[in-house]
């Protein structure tokens, strides 16, 4: 018999998993050893959600800090020094 659910047992689909191994996988390496793949696996589910949506805003606020500022266009960049164009000999 089929189940009308499309599954027969319940477990995760291979999407799931992915994203699961790969949620973990991105607390473990940018927790900076903070945490091992054994805690992280063993947390439980809306603390994992909580600790990788932390860290998420976290990096992301850090690579705006770093992003350079663009400038407007056809603004001068540098020192706002103007020449003198009179000559430099002086008149006897």
């Amino acid at each position: 018999m089929i189940c009308p659910l499309g599954s027969t047992f319940f477990g995760l689909t291979p999407e799931d998993r992915k994203n699961l191994f790969s949620q973990i996988h991105e607390i473990v390496f940018n927790g900076k050893g903070g945490y091992s793949w054994t805690e992280v696996y063993n947390m439980p589910i809306w603390l994992r959600r909580f600790t990788f949506e932390k860290m998420k805003l976290y990096y992301e606020e850090e690579a705006k800090a770093h992003t350079p500022k663009t400038s407007p266009k056809n603004q001068t960049l540098g020192p706002d020094i103007k020449p003198n164009y009179s000559s430099a000999r002086s008149k006897k």
